[in-house]
């Protein structure tokens, strides 16, 4: 049924129209009188055209306005920029490798000038056609055309072939460690395959009901003003399942904080008085930083009672069966020197940083320390997490306070004593990850500066050592040369300095498959570790690149005992590891004897003041702001990518202008200190 029509729309759209109608008559009588006769009344043209002439100098002076407005902004931005950038050059601690009067420093700066000096005159080239036509030295015309004449014959038959030489000295070097990390690969899928693993000959014995079957265990742990994660450390370690008076635990602080001394003091006595065998020590002077302090605790008379020692850093946390997992294996070995156990980060998924420092970490336990460990039988102590025979340790010299890397320098003694090592991957201990860039790049100075202290002062003994060829040179060529020296210096010669100046001297070339395929299948094989990890397989490659310039200067540093190289500076943690996370740990485990520690130690709290520096150190984080740091070698870097990505795009140069565009920014982005925590 049709509707019924709406007669009273019908006739106010009627009114509508007719209002429209008369309106629209009215306007074109007036434009028609308007252009029809424009000067019919010239009092009112002059009028109309003196307020447009008006109202237009009006809208000039309003835009004039806005311009200076927004050039000022830009010039006090500017200024503000080089005023932050300045003090947070003056104001911060620079680290061991980013001083201004850094060698490396000045030669970066030296090759930013001359990049930027070469861009501007290739830009000036490809403005006036030269590119497409280059100019003879019979037929320039104009100076600067005979200047490029000449720069053209200079570089073609006296800079590039240098510089094709050490690229492919370079590349050779990369191949060799490349075949090197597969060969690690598929040495770790054989052991997955075949199960191959460490037995223990005597498992049971520890745990009869008869306490003189437990041997005796020292238990150290060297710290040097450890505020954040003192207490977890000390907890974790008092709570080994393992007869209390078979064990002594030593607290080796070498603090100079007296409020951190007294807290570390009030924790040992807590455990003390729940029966814990516990001493503290502390050095008046920090002598030979890690190593002095081991020395001096293995010194004390009572030390010849025990027959293993257990080591583990302030932000280390063992579970509760650490010492029923490891001890065992020495039984019926008495050549084995060293127990290795593996790490795991509490922290790892915390920001980006961690996530890539975990990439790394897991290769090397997962790889290089188990097929070391499997095939050869030799690995690097890492320091921590790991349980001596104090025999192996007298029998090969002690600890020595000649090197950074204390914990590399005994394992290499032992191993050419004759001593052998285990590593135990199915083993892990808790620790910490350094969350904020500057910690990180101070931990990676000391571990690569370090060997090859190490290499110096050991290179002669391995000589005459009494081992075997093959172990010589393997610890010669493999663990020292290409593992701690090759790798840092191709990786940062040839993406940070070879590539650049190839696009500047196009003559020398840098074939595709270097640049972007094998690095990308190196990343891969470095990745497989840590599956979870492979959305960040393009930042990982990015990063391990940034890092090769703070890696090699400190390899420079060691090797030629330059600079800062013999300081130690401890890792800044921030006390993630927390002691929740020591419960929720525990409380996976099966063990009764475990939970009732655990619950034991939960409800102590309270009591040993963790509670009060909690929030303590709560009140300080909200009450001081973070701030970045610039960071110069980075940024000069970063400069250095990013200026021969803009002279790639001349040569129309695919593959390498995305990875220095790419790589110039992950430089950028590190030196302004974007990724990580910033320092508080």
């Amino acid at each position: 049924m049709p509707r019924p029509p709406n007669y009273e729309f019908q006739e106010w759209w009627n009114q509508q129209r007719d209002k429209n109608h008369d309106l629209l008559q009215d306007n074109d009588a007036f434009l028609t009188v308007q252009i029809r006769s424009p000067t019919s009344d010239p009092t009112v043209g002059k009028e109309v055209r003196s307020r447009s002439a008006r109202q237009i100098s009006w809208i000039y002076l309003l835009k004039f306005q806005q311009i200076a407005n927004s050039l000022a902004w830009i010039t006090n931005s500017f200024i503000f920029l080089l005023r932050t950038a300045n003090r947070r050059i003056h104001s911060s601690e620079s680290a061991p490798s980013d001083s201004p009067h850094s060698k490396l420093y000045r030669v970066i700066k030296f090759f930013l000038f001359l990049v930027i000096l070469l861009l501007c005159f290739e830009l000036l080239a490809f403005f006036k056609g030269w590119h497409f036509s280059p100019p003879s030295v019979g037929s320039a015309e104009l100076m600067v055309e005979l200047l490029y004449a000449k720069w053209l014959q200079i570089r073609a038959d006296y800079l590039a072939p240098p510089l094709q030489s050490l690229a492919n000295m370079c590349i050779v070097l990369f191949l060799i460690q490349s075949v090197d990390r597969v060969l690690l690969v598929l040495g770790c899928a054989w052991i997955k395959l075949r199960r191959l693993k460490p037995t223990a000959t005597a498992v049971g014995d520890v745990e009869g009901g008869n306490v003189e079957d437990y041997p005796m265990v020292l238990l150290q742990i060297p710290m040097c003003n450890e505020r954040e994660v003192y207490a977890q450390s000390i907890a974790s370690v008092c709570i080994q399942d393992w007869p209390r008076e078979r064990m002594l635990v030593q607290i080796l602080d070498d603090s100079d904080e007296l409020e951190v001394q007294l807290l570390i003091k009030a924790e040992v006595q807590k455990w003390q008085q729940r029966g814990v065998r516990i001493l503290y020590r502390h050095r008046l002077i920090r002598t030979g930083y890690k190593a002095g302090n081991l020395k001096s605790a293995m010194g004390c008379d009572y030390v010849k009672d025990y027959e293993f020692v257990a080591i583990f850093d302030a932000d280390f946390q063992p579970a509760a069966d650490f010492l029923k997992k490891t001890i065992p294996y020495f039984k019926g070995n008495d050549d084995l020197a060293l127990v290795q156990t593996r790490w795991t980060f509490v922290n790892k998924d915390e920001n980006l940083l961690t996530r890539l420092q975990n990439i790394n970490l897991a290769f090397h336990f997962e790889v290089e320390q188990q097929v070391n460990g499997v095939f050869i039988n030799f690995f690097g102590f890492n320091g921590t997490a790991g349980v001596w025979r104090i025999k192996a340790l007298e029998d090969c010299g002690g600890w020595l306070e000649r090197t950074t890397v204390e914990d590399m320098d005994i394992a290499v003694r032992a191993h050419l004593c004759g001593w052998k090592f285990i590593y135990l991957n199915d083993v892990k201990c808790y620790c910490e990850l350094p969350e904020s860039y500057e910690a990180y790049k101070k931990q990676q100075y000391r571990w690569h500066s370090g060997p090859m202290q190490l290499f110096r002062l050991c290179f002669v003994d391995i000589l005459r050592s009494k081992v075997s060829w093959t172990k010589k040179a393997n610890l010669i060529f493999l663990f020292f040369l290409l593992r701690k020296l090759v790798l840092p210096f191709y990786s940062f010669t040839l993406f940070c300095i070879i590539l650049p100046l190839t696009m500047f001297i196009p003559e020398a070339e840098l074939p595709a498959w270097v640049v972007s395929y094998v690095p990308g299948i190196m990343s891969v094989l470095s990745i497989l570790p840590a599956p979870r990890s492979f959305p960040f397989i393009v930042p990982y490659l990015l990063f391990e690149n940034t890092m090769s310039v703070t890696k090699f200067n400190a390899m420079i540093s060691g090797l030629f005992r330059l600079g800062s190289s013999y300081e130690w500076i401890v890792t800044k943690k921030l006390g993630r590891s927390s002691e929740a996370d020591l419960v929720a740990f525990a409380e996976k485990e099966s063990d009764p004897l475990i939970e009732t520690t655990t619950s034991s130690l939960h409800r102590s709290n309270s009591e040993s003041g963790i509670d009060e520096l909690s929030k303590l150190e709560g009140t300080k984080k909200t009450g001081i702001r973070t701030r970045n740091r610039l960071y110069r070698m980075e940024l000069a870097l970063a400069f250095i990518l990013l200026t021969a990505s803009v002279r790639s795009l001349l040569s129309a140069q695919g593959i390498h202008f995305y990875f220095l565009l790419f790589q110039g920014i992950t430089f950028l982005i590190v030196g302004l200190d974007l990724i990580g925590e910033q320092v508080s």
